[in-house]
């Protein structure tokens, strides 16, 4: 079967520490995903997202800005970054282990996610959805997102570790019939 990101109700976050003593919190806007879900065996299941990475907010315009340039994603050389399912390790009911290639800024590395079903149900117009939150971590330098600042009491301004928490609600796309085949004609 086949699926949608439902992008009202998903969120894309990520944390870094800050000057060694705080956290930032961050989020994506602006994203795209599809899903084609073989639930009798879930291990044929294959996932693609594309974030845009101009759409990136963390409260902060001057610090959205600086994100944007070429010190992190240079987001005018690398307008997208993606996430490609490569396998799934059934863990649990409930739990699995993603397996997938991200790639941003020009490197592709494997990314693993923790994921997690938090449930299924049907919406008011019939539609079956599903949610699943997953989490993990990256070193931020693994994909040449190298700017710093040493602080004079050691450490450094920004966090090489990127946690990551993904809050995903999919909805399940009606699959095309002949009955729903329409023929244009000029």
């Amino acid at each position: 079967m086949a699926w949608q990101l439902d992008t009202k109700h998903t969120q894309i976050e990520f944390s870094v520490k800050h000057m060694m003593v705080s956290t930032v919190r961050g989020h994506f806007t602006a994203f795209t995903g599809d899903i084609v879900a073989d639930e009798a065996h879930p291990e044929n299941s294959r996932i693609t997202v594309t974030i845009d990475p101009t759409s990136i907010h963390t409260g902060d315009a001057n610090r959205d800005g600086h994100l944007r340039t070429a010190d992190f994603f240079e987001v005018e050389k690398y307008p997208e970054i993606t996430y490609k399912s490569t396998g799934i390790e059934l863990k649990g009911d409930d739990t699995f282990r993603l397996l997938g290639e991200l790639t941003m800024r020009g490197v592709t590395r494997e990314l693993p996610l923790d994921v997690t079903l938090e449930g299924q149900s049907k919406d008011m117009q019939g539609n079956r959805r599903a949610g699943f939150s997953a989490h993990t971590a990256i070193s931020r330098k693994d994909f040449g997102l190298n700017w710093n600042v040493a602080l004079e009491t050691g450490g450094v301004l920004v966090s090489d570790k990127v946690n990551i928490r993904i809050d995903v609600e999919l909805v399940e796309t009606a699959p095309v019939t002949a009955e729903a085949t329409v023929t244009t004609r000029a």
